[in-house]
């Protein structure tokens, strides 16, 4: 790194750092600062390691794996459509954990040159797969049910509630292997909502179980199924907007995006701000980039590793990439955002 002309990234180590570039266009050059002490360092980029949640998924998928199986076979055997609709949605649950797990080892691949930020963003499709995967499943659930109102189908009720009281235990069991990884990585929250979720649907099996015993009312396990397709989509919509956003390089929702313009804007020395784009990297890594008017020029590198680490602290930056400029208007591909 030099004080003037820039430098470039091409590390074969790990360190961990917060950092900040900042380039001066006084016309006279550029000047970078880094703060050592919170990314990962690889060929051309930088990769935060996410969470290892490799057993968990080994163990949920091999558990589900062996329910889908059961319930299946039960569903056929009962003709419950109740059961085979949850026996559908838990084979759903298996390809989205294999895909999110594909995904999370992805996310901890070092960058190389062509892929500069690392496979994190292959989070975000797993996550956007995952739920678009699921609305799939709830137009073939509520197709077979309605099919099944019109026509309704003795089912046995005893099979369906001993067979469903598994699948709570397993998918309840499940749900808690990615219950810690879930409020910071919509990859993990979405293999955490569709095993809480299952265990949810599998306790409706039950009390469908107890209501066809209890009535004899046929229509009651195609209405259960009906109401297993709403909480699927319920369950589902949140993490398929999440996931949308941030395939389009929308922030975080959890950036609050205007207090973070006024928190740049207000840094000593700071005349103005142009270019703020704040995008996520993986579904727990955020960047920035901003071009900061500042008629003094650069600050100096320690004002960089200031503001790195409260990024970090007060909006969850992991990457900011800050732009110094003694006039605006000197930037020719300014492009202003709110």
């Amino acid at each position: 790194m030099s004080a003037r002309g820039g430098h470039d990234h091409d590390h074969d180590h790990d360190h961990d750092h917060d950092h900040a570039h900042g380039h001066d266009h006084d016309h006279s050059g550029a000047h970078d600062g880094h703060d050592h002490r919170g990314h990962a360092h690889g060929p051309g980029g930088h990769v935060h390691a996410p969470a290892d949640f490799g057993r968990a998924f080994a163990l949920g998928i091999a558990l589900n794996v062996g329910f889908v199986a059961i319930e299946a076979g039960y569903g056929f055997a009962a003709n419950s459509m109740a059961l085979l609709a949850d026996a559908g949605h838990n084979l759903s649950d298996v390809l989205g954990l294999v895909v999110a797990w594909i995904a999370a080892i992805m996310g901890r691949r070092a960058p190389t040159r062509r892929y500069s930020w690392g496979w994190g963003h292959a989070s975000i499709l797993a996550a956007l797969f995952n739920a678009l995967a699921l609305l799939v499943a709830v137009g073939a659930i509520a197709w077979e049910a309605v099919d099944r109102l019109r026509d309704p189908q003795p089912a046995a009720g005893w099979t369906m509630m001993i067979v469903a009281t598994i699948g709570i235990a397993i998918n309840g069991a499940t749900a808690w292997l990615f219950a810690s990884g879930g409020r910071d990585d919509i990859n993990i929250r979405g293999a955490f909502l569709h095993m809480l979720a299952d265990a949810a649907v599998s306790a409706g099996v039950v009390v469908a179980g107890l209501l066809m015993l209890a009535t004899g009312w046929l229509r009651i396990d195609p209405m259960v199924s009906l109401l297993i397709a709403g909480v699927i989509l319920w369950s589902t919509w949140d993490l398929l907007r999440q996931s949308w956003a941030m395939a389009l390089g929308a922030a975080p929702a959890h950036v609050d995006v205007m207090g973070l313009r006024d928190f740049l804007a207000s840094r000593e020395g700071v005349a103005s701000l142009h270019d703020l784009h704040v995008w996520s990297m993986s579904t727990t890594q955020v960047a920035l980039s901003a071009h900061l008017v500042m008629p003094q020029g650069h600050p100096g590198d320690d004002f960089l590793r200031a503001l790195a680490s409260e990024l970090k602290a007060r909006f969850r930056v992991d990457h900011a990439t800050v732009q110094v400029e003694r006039d605006g208007a000197a930037c020719p591909h300014a492009r202003h955002a709110a």
